[in-house]
């Protein structure tokens, strides 16, 4: 797949980090616009309307998350260690994306809305292909929310360690975690049905 043209995903970039530092009612097309260093010309061009640029994040989120998934499958560690361990990994392009897609469906958006529930959808997924009762699938991944959303208000906050969890504890974790992802389910089920638990 080719990569979209340099100055569409500036215009894109900019449109995200208006979101994310201002909210998503400051980043209208004028102030993408500025923030991207081009004309109103240029970025409609690109992008015919605000909506058209709400797609384009739509579309950067489920590129991030098809990469994001594919390293989970192929995690060395195992999906579990990999999705908890990269749960408190805040300013990443996935994080910045996540981002503005939650304030774009805290203010209504329900493509992003829509968007954010294909990504918990996706997640649950690939770990429950991973792990053998799907309730332990739906687990990690609240789980990772609750370490990502720790993570996430500590950077805000500008605080020096954006976990709080050391080496030890996480290890501690990733182990427990592991240790029940291999147990099966009391009942029988197989593997899988987590990924139409609704999130």
């Amino acid at each position: 797949m080719s990569r979209p043209p340099a100055a569409r995903e500036a215009v894109l970039d900019a449109f995200e980090r208006l979101i994310v530092a201002d909210g998503e009612r400051a980043a209208t097309l004028d102030a993408t616009a500025k923030a991207a260093g081009v004309s109103k010309g240029g970025l409609l061009y690109h992008f015919g309307s605000r909506h058209a640029l709400i797609a384009g994040l739509t579309d950067r989120i489920r590129q991030l998350i098809d990469d994001d998934v594919a390293r989970i499958d192929a995690a060395p560690d195992g999906a579990v260690s990999y999705f908890i361990r990269s749960s408190t990994d805040v300013a990443t392009p996935l994080d910045r994306t996540f981002v503005a897609m939650v304030r774009l469906a805290q203010g209504g958006d329900r493509d992003a809305a829509d968007a954010l529930e294909e990504v918990r959808r996706r997640w649950i997924e690939v770990l429950s292909h991973h792990v053998a009762d799907p309730t332990v699938a739906l687990a990690v991944t609240l789980i990772g929310d609750g370490l990502y959303y720790h993570a996430a208000l500590r950077a805000e906050a500008d605080s020096p360690d954006a976990s709080t969890i050391d080496d030890d504890a996480m290890n501690r974790l990733v182990a427990l975690l592991q240790r029940l992802a291999r147990e099966r389910p009391a009942d029988g089920r197989a593997a899988g049905g987590a990924s139409d638990h609704p999130s």
